[in-house]
């Protein structure tokens, strides 16, 4: 699976520092972790358990800033099955 552009957008944008954000994009259930900036850098998307967990696919963000902050690079890794 691969992380669409509509997917991309939202995960683009700053949501509060350090915290779990869970949500519904199209059919799927998506929950991410924000680091200490508020940008998302773990995703999890699939279908939420009872338990709150959710199957699907894991993602990990490499969000890599020169010395000034300025981004050198910024993509996602598919980390396999959660």
């Amino acid at each position: 699976m691969k992380i669409g552009e509509k997917l991309l957008k939202k995960l683009t944008k700053k949501y509060g520092p350090e915290q779990m954000v869970h949500q519904k994009f199209e059919r799927y259930d998506i929950s991410f972790k924000t680091d200490e900036e508020g940008n998302p850098v773990l995703l999890f998307i699939g279908t939420r358990r009872e338990d709150g967990q959710i199957k699907g696919e894991r993602f990990g963000r490499v969000l890599i800033r020169d010395k000034d902050g300025k981004i050198l690079k910024d993509h996602w890794d598919n980390k396999g099955k959660s």
